[in-house]
């Protein structure tokens, strides 16, 4: 594999666990970052974002509690894209996860097909 390949994680999620099976089953170089002890950026959340082509609410972990007790599906419309970088750059329990960070895309959540995808362009 020639791309390199950012695989975040929270180790104790059962998604990322299956993820990261995924992956290791298909031989995939990655390296693996722990989300909470190694909190994305707002910049990297902002590279991430413009090259995943989402909306940036897909990287929000919406059915976390963390989420749902900040009461942001209520908060997060009247914020800036860069107040929402910020806000996900506090706490890795915010960011929607497992995500795939490859040098052409970014995929939070675990979806096979976009995710062998991306590791074959």
């Amino acid at each position: 594999m020639t791309t390199s390949v950012l695989f975040l994680e929270y180790p104790k999620c059962s998604t990322c666990q299956k993820a990261k099976r995924w992956l290791d089953e298909r031989g995939a170089a990655y390296t693996d970052r722990h989300i909470v002890e190694d909190n994305p950026t707002a910049d990297e959340l902002r590279t991430w974002h413009e090259r995943s082509g989402l909306p940036l609410k897909r990287f929000f972990n919406t059915s976390g509690m963390l989420y749902r007790e900040m009461e942001l599906s209520k908060k997060l419309p009247a914020l800036s894209e860069a107040e929402q970088y910020d806000l996900l750059a506090t706490n890795g329990m915010l960011v929607k996860r497992p995500l795939l960070v490859t040098a052409a895309t970014a995929i939070p959540g675990f979806k096979e097909a976009a995710w062998a995808e991306a590791l074959e362009a």
